[in-house]
């Protein structure tokens, strides 16, 4: 290789450029470690970023859905004698009145009414009234999301008055009588969920007045 060099250039190359002895040198003084990975500040912060994905809470409880809350709200409004617990009922959760809301639009349709409109509009305007009265008479007041919740909640009867009027007709005696029984079942647990929630009692009865008035609207749309 050197004659190569020296037949192309015409000049002889030194003798240590192509020194064994010096490449053997620099071979032993390479510190470094072959094939093995080395940790950036990126991969670091990479690493901790999918640590903290591992961690963080499921989809629903990000949400505010917690399906056992909604199966104890359900059943504290099928038994009116249950005690009901106040710490659950004061909150926020909108899940359960929302598809009870739609299961009453929806046995309506099937009795051939088309009545979403009315579910809906009746549903506000009373969330809003309640939500004034309820301030009026309480002490630590209430918000709009826990009014709406438990009116939602205590619709639930309602929808079983809405499915008997798919299978008969309510305008009669036993038609009226089921629809006040069904009156005074809204009636007496949204006011026990009221009183549990807003440590009113004593007033029981002075908050199943206005919530008879407003599922009594409801009772009207079922039955007529």
């Amino acid at each position: 290789f050197a004659s190569c060099l020296r037949s192309q250039t015409g000049e002889q190359p030194p003798a240590s450029a192509f020194s064994p002895s010096e490449m053997l040198l620099s071979s032993q003084s390479y510190t470094g470690q072959i094939l093995q990975p080395t940790y950036s500040p990126n991969t670091l912060s990479h690493l901790s970023y999918a640590d903290g994905f591992d961690e963080e809470p499921p989809l629903l409880e990000e949400l505010g859905i917690n399906f056992e809350h909604i199966w104890q709200k359900t059943l504290t409004v099928l038994n009116p004698m249950k005690p009901a617990d106040g710490s659950i009922m004061n909150e926020t959760d909108l899940t359960g009145p929302m598809v009870f809301c739609l299961a009453l639009g929806a046995t309506l349709l099937l009795a051939g009414k088309v009545q979403f409109g009315y579910v809906y509009g009746v549903s506000a305007i009373g969330c809003l009234a309640m939500h004034a009265l309820l301030n009026l008479m309480s002490v630590p007041g209430v918000s709009h999301g826990c009014v709406a919740s438990v009116l939602g909640y205590c619709l639930l009867p309602m929808v079983i008055l809405s499915s008997s009027a798919v299978v008969f007709s309510l305008q009669g005696i036993l038609g009226t009588l089921l629809a006040l029984f069904i009156i005074g079942w809204c009636s007496l647990s949204a006011s026990k969920i009221f009183t549990s929630a807003l440590a009113m009692e004593g007033q029981q009865l002075l908050i199943a007045y206005p919530c008879a008035l407003l599922y009594g609207l409801f009772a009207l749309l079922t039955v007529f």
